[in-house]
């Protein structure tokens, strides 16, 4: 079983940064994605960032890519998201998530554990 909490969020001015922390509880194992979704009120929650724990291999969204950084340190069981040059469509509740699928899976059912969530809000 695998416990994540998200800390971080809050509120900025666009153009301003953020760093969410994601702590895992439990065992992570190499080949788990860990993955930030968002969503935002009335849209459907999309994958924009994720990192192979053990590879370190990442994927960006488009809408995010050059803007954002997913890392991950081991010693401490966390993952990150450095979130810079954030826009209004940033704002959304931001979650934490690990897949113990192969690859990199884009599916918010491809899943297993959640976090409970950290708002963002990028004010224009």
């Amino acid at each position: 079983q695998v416990q994540l909490v998200e800390s971080g969020g809050g509120l900025v001015q666009a153009g301003g940064s953020l760093r969410l922390s994601c702590a895992a509880s439990g065992r992570i194992f190499s080949n788990y994605a860990m993955g930030w979704f968002r969503q935002a009120p009335g849209k459907e929650r999309e994958l924009v960032a994720a990192i192979k724990w053990g590879a370190g291999r990442t994927y960006y969204s488009d809408s995010v890519k050059g803007r954002f950084a997913i890392s991950r340190d081991s010693a401490k069981n966390t993952v990150y998201l450095q979130m810079n040059s954030l826009k209004p469509e940033d704002t959304a509740v931001y979650y934490c998530a690990a897949s113990g699928r192969l690859g990199i899976p884009s599916r918010r059912d491809d899943y297993d554990y959640w976090g409970q969530g950290t708002q963002v809000t990028a004010s224009s």
